[in-house]
Order: C-alpha cells, then sequence, then structure tokens
C-alpha cells in the first residue's frame, strides 16, 4: 500500500497541478541594487559548508521518492546530477524500504551514482525507531526527520497521532551518529517550534514553507471526498516569512525550501538568513527527462544565483547573507505582527 501510494504522488507531481494557489512571499523581497558592486563576476564564489560537508552551490535537491520500481530511475538521474556538481540531495521516506527490503535498491542507488555525495535519508516522525536503518541504507550524511502533519490530516490513510514527537527527535538526535534535520514538507515552520527543535538537539531546520508543492492538495487528488483538501490546500506559513521567524530564532543551519523556483529566490532567502536551499518539484519533472537536464536547470539556477549576487556586490556566501533587502507588502505585516524586525535587513550604514 505505502508503495503504491508514492507512485500515486509521483504521478500527481509530475502531471497534476498541486503548487499552492498563495505565493512564497518572495515577490516581496527585494534585494537593493548595487551600482558599484567592485566584484568580477566571474570570480563570485557559491560554495557552502553545512554539517561538515563542503558543497559547491547552495542548493540542495529537496526529498522527493523512493519506495517503488518507478522511483529508482528518478533517483538515480538526480544523483548523477549530484554527482556531477556536488550539491546535497534527500531522499524520500525510507519506510516502504525498511519494511520491504525489495525496495532498498530504489534509494541506494543514490549512494551508488554519488559516491562522495552529500546524501540526506528521510523517516517520518512517525516511525523514528527506523532512523537508524534508514540512515544506513544509503550511507547517509543526515537524516531528516519530516513533519508532515497537514499531509497526515487530508491523507485517507494518514497518522494523524502526533504526541509525544519532540521528545522522539530529542531521543534520536542524542544517539544517531549523523546530524538530523528536522523537515517539514510544505506547510512552514515557526519560531516556537524551530527554538523546540533547536533545543532537542536537531542539527540544522528545513523550513519547507507554503508557495510551492502542497502536500494537501496532493492528498486531494486521492481523497474520495475532496473538500477537506480544498479548504487546506493553502494552509501554511509562507516561506518567506517561516524563512526570517527561523532564522531569526535559532543559532543552528537553516535550509530555505518551498517553491524556490529561481536563483533570484534563492538569493532572496540567504540574504534573509538561510544557509541553504531546497528545490524538488522542478527538478523532478527534469528527472523524467534525463540527469542532463537536471544538471542543465541546477546550472541555471547557479547561475542566476550569480548575477544576483553580482548585482548586491557580493562575492560569496557570507556577504549575501549580509546583502541589503526591503521587506515589503503581507510578508512584512505578518512579520510585524509576530513581532519580528524588518528594517534590519535594509542595513543601511
Amino acid at each position: 500500500m505505502i508503495s503504491n501510494r508514492k507512485l500515486e504522488h509521483l504521478l500527481l507531481c509530475k502531471n497534476c497541478n498541486v503548487e499552492y494557489r498563495k505565493k512564497t512571499g518572495f515577490e516581496e523581497i527585494e534585494l537593493i541594487h548595487t551600482a558599484l558592486p567592485e566584484v568580477n563576476k566571474e570570480d563570485i564564489d557559491i560554495s557552502i559548508d553545512i554539517l561538515g560537508k563542503k558543497l559547491d552551490s547552495p542548493f540542495i535537491i529537496s526529498a522527493m521518492t523512493g519506495g517503488h520500481p518507478a522511483a529508482l530511475t528518478i533517483n538515480q538521474e538526480l544523483a548523477k546530477a549530484v554527482n556531477k556538481l556536488n550539491v546535497g540531495m534527500g531522499v524520500g521516506s525510507q519506510r516502504a524500504a525498511v519494511k520491504n527490503p525489495e525496495l532498498a535498491p530504489t534509494y541506494t542507488i543514490v549512494r551508488e551514482e554519488a559516491p562522495s555525495g552529500f546524501l540526506i535519508g528521510n523517516i517520518g516522525c512517525q516511525q523514528i525507531e527506523l532512523a537508524e536503518q534508514s540512515v544506513n541504507m544509503i550511507k547517509a550524511d543526515a537524516l531528516a526527520v519530516h513533519l508532515n502533519p497537514l499531509q497526515e490530516a487530508i491523507q485517507p490513510e494518514g497518522d494523524v497521532n502526533a504526541s509525544g514527537h519532540i521528545k522522539a527527535i530529542e531521543d534520536i538526535s542524542k544517539t544517531l551518529k549523523v546530524p538530523v534535520i528536522a523537515k517539514e514538507t510544505g506547510a512552514g515552520i515557526k519560531a516556537e517550534d524551530a527554538m523546540a527543535l533547536e533545543k532537542a538537539g536537531v542539527g540544522a531546520i528545513d523550513i519547507a514553507g507554503a508557495g510551492g508543492t502542497s502536500w494537501a492538495a496532493v492528498e486531494t487528488y486521492r481523497a474520495k471526498d475532496r473538500t477537506m483538501g480544498d479548504v487546506f490546500w493553502n494552509w501554511g506559513i509562507p516561506t518567506a516569512a517561516s524563512t526570517v521567524e527561523v532564522c531569526q530564532s535559532v543559532k543552528i543551519p537553516v535550509i530555505s525550501s518551498g517553491g524556490i523556483r529561481s536563483g533570484l529566490d534563492a538569493a532572496k532567502a540567504i540574504a534573509l538568513g538561510a544557509d541553504a536551499v531546497g528545490i524538488a518539484l522542478p527538478l523532478l519533472k527534469e528527472a523524467y527527462i534525463g540527469h542532463h537536464a537536471v544538471i542543465n536547470k541546477l546550472n541555471k539556477f547557479n547561475e542566476e544565483l550569480r548575477v544576483a549576487m553580482f548585482l548586491v556586490g557580493a562575492s560569496n556566501i557570507a556577504e549575501l547573507k549580509k546583502s541589503s533587502l526591503i521587506i515589503k507588502g503581507d510578508t512584512k505585516e505578518w512579520l510585524k505582527e509576530r513581532g519580528f524586525e524588518t528594517k534590519k535587513y535594509a542595513r543601511r550604514t
């Protein structure tokens, strides 16, 4: 049943409109143009260090799939791009393969194709006892523990018992040999939850905000009664707002994901404080074409990021994090009402 559900998810994401109807908020973030950048664009360094790994670019291929034979080729093509470009990659929830070892190759293929890549395993908070097996399966460098209450609430077969999750995360963070990344699946993370996760010992947080793929939308297509999914299609914290909430509240690395659709979006997320950015749906569609299409898309994102950095005068990611920007509109109103300072991002000296 789990394996079939994973195939349904793949096909729905590939063929149907599953994105939020509301926006990420990045359209309300304006990086301030620098007419005297004083940098050579050709020398701009977009590499990052995260959780002990040096990556050539801040883009991480977010968790997408695995657990069905059809997923093997997708993960293989994505991993080939990872190996070529030295970016990070997460796999989809590994529960299916732990329960049914015949499905393990749909995940282990990523380590085969990217032997030195930064690979992130994945297990749900409800199955956290499978964490060590999930890490060992792909020799993961980190483990994402995904938080998906919205999806579970809409999913016909969803698990809606969320009791004890923070204690489970605390326990696994103490015992697992690799860092734990607390990862939402598209509805964002608020400041209070981020602080609780940092206190619990996670190594990083992937906010996965609202504005990209809506898992309420995905589950709407699967449900017999689509009313509930339609009502909650747009539920969640917009990605830009969630990025600010979390970055201003914790000292651990933050990955901004959820509707990142260009290198300019990535530049804005990093200028708001993110250490890396995650991309899923646009790369899934390229993976169906092949790894060369994935590489081309990521190279396009990298070039867009470099142009944005050139136009704000940032020669590396650390300088981009200090660049000036203005937060406008609903995003500014959200952050103001939540008690977050927005003026400091103008960074006028």
